[in-house]
């Protein structure tokens, strides 16, 4: 039954976002009520657990369709490709006992928020649903189900200030707090009896738990007690993990919940504080930071004075980052467009750590509570490891595929089995338990335990070489990875950046370059200037923190930070200014020190950084350092040297990371905190050119020549400039010395909707090879977009093209490389164009969060099996999105990444794809043996039913446990070859070559047992009814045979199938069941592959001493001479070829 969207019945939750749903309405039906519950009992529980399986089919049960405003549950269906459905329960807030009239909350009446659009008249009653910790409430004038929990996005800067700056009253504050929920993210250790039931409850024990009942109404006691004994561990076990987990997640959290904050109250007017915990804070409170290390229990919007953050639980490094107040713009933007993507320079994060705080005229640092519980950066976090997103891999698919094939040929056998027992007379009890024993046979119980075991092996491994993993079901994933996303810096090169050198301009032209180290200090003057005060520096616990390149500048000053607490500026009062003074190795310098007035902190979409500096005693000036492209820009024209662009693109081209400084002087009088950044960054004189380097890492170059060498791509997404990281990407090996690099560039036309797109070589080469190119890229004029190039481009036909393309990119000769701007317009602009680009862009610079996730989906929807690699810094969001993510921070930002490397070096990648490989290949072992023993025990028990016969509970034990169980557990000891190879696994089961494999298999075994079936029928001894014919004289010589079968051996036979016998032997059931245990040795030797993916099936001691020894028992089983163990067995006495016969008498 599927969902036909509806007027009001149907709505989309979180539209456009990541977590995007869609939601259906439904009413409570009495009568459908009480027929489930009838139904309930009537099937002992299994409806109920059926429905507990189906949430959708529980509510189409339960209750008819209505619309969202009068559903009591709601249904609610993830709009990906999985199409998981949840059931949740609508509840009703009374916020009556808050609200005793209209007069006593006045805002309810006027307010534009959704506090009061979603409280009904005259009940007073709000209603809300909760989904993946966060709360919904239906607003009664839009006619949705909208999030609570976080400011709305609406407000404007002026608006924020106005409204909250003075905090809220009390009784807007209790209706929030009420309508919101506690300020917390709260994640409780699950209780184990909990955990033990949903583990239980999943469909595989229970099908385990259906195949143990039958085979204790069939006495098969010792099997059915094995399957408890490893069900129970196996149970135990993952509860235990899941218990780990869960503590762990709980104590990541537990400290933020319970913190003691200041807020301001508005009090008929006037504003006072307030201690509480902070599980009481509500959007809109206001909330006042005080001096000290301070943990932040929400996101909050800075609103006066400036903060000094740790982010590294958000960022992965630990740099302290300066955040600046929200500015008091009167305008009718809201306030994150006005921000653009700066916004979140004025927001503190929840989790994130304060270490330092500055007040500004009002002596206070407040900020506005913008986001509480788990609609904070924490809370998003968390949320997204205990709901991942679902993997869609194809073995999983094909798995259970092929898994309903085996319940297909399962139903053929008991549609056979049926037939043949009952026309024979048997019990209709007896028919029953051997129809439903095929089930058993035919579908393995121990399949899924199977398929984990060499996951869980390889996962081991992986721990060993410090490469930790969190979600065990991508390391099959990490077998068919085709493409890797690298990060920059602090991935393919150090971490930290080494000045290289100084080149400063004086009169509008370069002088000479200052290189570092030098024997001569840096002269006084104002590029000195620069490098000392130009940063966002602090001393923290003793040290200089901050980020790496603005550290190696100031170290190379030797001046110092002191970090007292307050500094008497000359024009400015008493402020925390940072003041900067020489150190003892300094040159002389005519100042007795630098103070550091007022910050505008570096914008990743400005690209630059600027400070307001006044010597002791001084004037004030501005310096501004940056990309210098951008800062170029900012200066007057006459400062910037005519050679500024070969001089650029001389040094970036050698892969150093440039830096562009200037500076200006201000006017005297005029307050720093009064001057707006666009005022402060204008008109600024060129200082020059301050010269980076960033150095490989010494494992970059060899791992990205053997991913190569295995034709798994590399690509580069980085923050840095796209020239550096193009030298970077060729020194490292990404780009090959012969291939070219074509610039792609687009901007968006200003005023109008259009936008434009060039592409130029960033090499000398000749026009005709990127001519031929631009054809084959089919980038012709396409209305109302426009389209320019640096090359002709010239029209083609539709096939021409496509073998243009096919000839240009699958040679691999060109390399596009484009900026985060450049792709952005790309994918709105000029989408068609979007996969030729990626399937040779290897180098995306000036990337943002957000766009390197982007880069990530579109790569996978081209079919790309995408790893990225990155150390942590702004590439959560990425690590999250690719099949495998791997972290090269411990830091709290990577617990959202699958995997985390304990030594930050790239070199666990290639070790990664070596072990994935291996598992996906013993995976498929596994699969397969596994598939192959259960189809060769259900052809041998169905040829047996034939003759009303079946093998015995030892026989089935010997293969289930001794053979199958064994085989399962050490066939996965086999480690992951060494080399890549330059192809992967196959990824479907259901494909030509493994369908072939298996079938031929499958033909084998049955004529191997169809053989052996009739072949023993056909024997002179043989006989039906006498299963101790053999042991007469099979020699035609022996007269007296009748004779010592009446009388010498009927004792013996009697007795013994008096005690013993249940039925069970026979000559077919011993050959039968002898041919497919050996069959079972046989096909798993046969799966058990090796190289290229594992090491030689050799190297596998255990496993081959296992086979060896089954295959010993076997042998024994036939030429042995044991009554007991034969009848135990329930194997019949066959003559032996090799036995030689006595002289009238049985070959025994």
């Amino acid at each position: 039954m599927g969902e036909n969207p509806a007027k009001n019945h149907y709505a989309q939750l979180n539209q456009g976002e990541e977590n995007e749903m869609e939601i259906f309405g439904y009413k409570t039906q009495g009568c459908r009520k009480a027929l489930c519950i009838a139904g309930y009992f009537l099937s002992c529980g299994a409806l109920l657990l059926l429905f507990y399986w189906k949430p959708e089919w529980d509510v189409w049960a339960n209750c008819i369709r209505c619309s969202l405003e009068e559903a009591d549950v709601v249904l609610l269906r993830t709009t990906d490709e999985f199409r998981i459905y949840s059931r949740k329960t609508v509840t009703w807030i009374s916020v009556s006992a808050l609200i005793q009239s209209r007069l006593n909350y006045p805002a309810t009446a006027v307010e534009d928020s959704i506090f009061s659009k979603a409280i009904m008249k005259p009940s007073l009653q709000v209603k809300s649903i909760q989904v993946q910790r966060i709360r919904y409430v239906w607003n009664i004038y839009a006619k949705q189900f909208q999030k609570v929990g976080a400011l709305e996005d609406h407000h404007t800067c002026s608006a924020i200030h106005a409204k909250f700056g003075s905090g809220l009253t009390c009784n807007e504050w209790n209706v929030r707090k009420v309508i919101c929920g506690p300020n917390t993210i709260d994640v409780p250790v699950i209780p184990i009896w909990k955990l033990l039931i949903k583990e239980v409850l999943n469909p595989f024990y229970v099908f385990q738990l259906f195949s143990v009942c039958l085979w204790f109404a069939e006495d098969y006691m010792e099997y059915a007690t094995a399957i408890i004994i490893m069900s129970l561990l196996s149970i135990f076990l993952t509860v235990y993990d899941l218990r780990q987990q869960s503590v762990k997640l709980h104590r990541l959290v537990e400290s933020h919940n319970n913190i003691m904050v200041t807020v301001c109250r508005n009090k008929e007017g006037d504003s006072c504080f307030q201690e509480l915990e902070s599980h009481h804070l509500v959007p809109g409170d206001m909330l006042v930071l005080k001096e000290g290390k301070t943990l932040l229990p929400c996101d909050a919007i800075l609103i006066s004075g400036q903060c000094i953050v740790n982010e590294s639980m958000l960022t992965g490094e630990s740099i302290p980052v300066t955040k600046t107040h929200l500015p008091q713009a009167d305008n009718f933007k809201p306030w994150r467009m006005h921000c653009a993507e700066d916004y979140k320079k004025h927001v503190l994060f929840c989790g994130t750590e304060v270490i330092q705080t500055k007040a500004d005229d009002t002596g206070v640092v407040k900020a506005v509570v913008l986001r509480t519980g788990f609609n904070t950066a924490k809370g998003d976090l968390m949320r997204s490891i205990l709901y991942p997103k679902p993997m869609n891999f194809k073995l999983y698919r094909d798995a259970l595929r092929f898994l309903m094939c085996l319940i297909a040929f399962a139903a053929i056998g008991m549609i056979y089995t049926v037939c043949v027992f009952a026309l024979n007379g048997e019990e209709a009890g007896e028919v029953v338990k051997k129809s439903l024993d095929v089930i058993t046979i035919a579908v393995p119980p121990a399949l899924p335990a199977a398929l984990t075991t060499g996951i869980i092996y390889t996962q081991r491994r992986l721990k060993k070489k410090g490469i930790f993993c969190i979600s065990p079901q991508r390391i099959n994933m990490c077998g068919q990875l085709n493409l890797i996303c690298f990060d920059k810096t602090g991935t393919l090169t150090e971490d930290g950046l080494d000045l290289w050198g100084l080149l400063p301009c004086e009169r509008n032209c370069f002088q000479d370059i200052h290189s570092f180290p030098a024997d001569h200090s840096l002269p006084w003057g104002p590029v000195f200037r620069a490098m000392a005060v130009c940063h966002s520096l602090i001393v923290w616990e003793g040290k200089i923190q901050g980020d790496p390149l603005d550290v190696k500048m100031f170290e190379a000053t030797n001046w110092v930070i002191d970090d007292s607490s307050g500094h008497q500026i000359e024009g400015q009062g008493s402020t925390h200014a940072t003041v900067v003074r020489p150190g003892p190795k300094a040159s002389s310098a005519p100042v007795e020190g630098v103070a550091i007035l007022h910050q505008f902190p570096f914008s990743s979409a400005l690209q630059r950084m600027s400070v307001i500096a006044q010597e002791i005693g001084g004037e004030q000036q501005v310096f501004t350092k940056g990309a210098p492209e951008m800062v170029a820009m900012l200066c007057r024209a006459e400062t910037v040297p005519l050679n500024f662009e070969s001089k650029l693109l001389l040094y970036t081209a050698q892969g150093f990371r440039v830096i562009g400084l200037a500076c200006k002087s201000l006017q005297a009088g005029k307050q720093s905190t009064d001057l707006t950044r666009e005022e402060v960054e204008s008109d600024l004189t060129f200082l020059g050119l301050l010269i980076m380097e960033n150095r490989l890492k010494r494992e970059t170059k060899p791992v990205l020549e053997e991913l190569s060498a295995a034709r798994i791509r590399s690509v580069m997404v980085t923050g840095d400039n796209i020239q550096t990281a193009v030298t970077v990407a060729k020194n490292a090996g990404m780009i090959s010395p012969t291939n070219r690099v074509i610039l792609v560039e687009a901007n968006k036309i200003p005023g109008s909707f259009s936008a434009s797109i060039t592409w130029k070589p960033l090499e000398k080469n000749k026009p005709e090879d990127y001519r031929g190119l631009a054809k084959a890229m089919g980038l012709e004029p396409r209305s109302p977009r426009v389209f320019t190039s640096a090359l002709p481009v010239e029209d083609d036909s539709p096939p021409t093209t496509e073998r243009r393309i096919g000839l240009a990119l699958a040679s691999g000769q060109y390399h596009f490389a484009m900026s985060g701007k450049s792709y952005q317009i790309v994918a709105q602009h000029f989408r068609h164009l979007l996969p030729k680009l990626l399937l040779n862009g290897t180098v995306f610079a000036r990337m943002s969060p957000g766009q390197k996730s982007s880069l990530v989906e579109e790569f996978q929807k081209l079919d790309y099996f995408v790893g990225m690699c990155g150390d942590g810094a702004n590439d959560c969001g990425a690590l999250k999105v690719a099949h495998a993510g791997i972290s090269l921070s411990e830091q709290e930002a990577s617990v959202a990444s699958p995997f985390t490397s304990r030594t930050p070096s790239i070199a666990c990648v290639p070790e990664l794809i070596r072990e994935g490989r291996a598992a996906l290949v013993t995976s498929f072992c596994m699969f397969k043996y596994m598939a192959l023993y259960s189809t060769i025990q259900y052809l041998g028990v169905l040829l047996l039913y034939w003759q009303l016969n079946a093998f015995g509970n030892y026989q089935f034990l010997f293969q289930d446990l001794a053979i199958t169980t064994v085989i399962g557990v050490t066939m996965s000891f086999t480690g992951a070859y060494p080399k890549l190879v330059p192809y992967r696994p196959p990824s479907q089961l259901i494909s030509p070559p493994l369908l072939l494999s298996v079938v031929l298999n499958i033909l084998f075994s049955l004529s191997m047992q169809v053989f052996g079936f009739v072949v023993v029928q056909e024997q002179p001894w043989y006989s039906k009814t006498d299963i101790h014919s053999a042991c007469l004289s099979v020699n035609n010589h022996v007269e007296n045979s009748s004779s010592i079968s009446s009388l010498g051996l009927r004792g013996m036979r009697d007795g013994a199938h008096g005690q013993t016998d249940n039925g069970y032997k026979s000559y077919e059931n011993t050959t039968v069941w002898l041919l497919s245990t050996i069959n079972c040795l046989i096909v798993a030797l046969v799966f058990s592959k090796g190289r290229p993916f594992r090491q030689p099936i050799y190297t596998n001691y255990v496993f081959i001493l296992v086979l060896i020894g089954q295959l010993g028992v076997c042998l024994f089983l036939v030429f042995a001479d044991i009554d007991d163990l034969y009848s135990k067995m329930d194997v019949s006495i066959v003559p032996s070829l090799f036995a030689p016969l006595p002289r009238g008498g049985s070959p025994w």
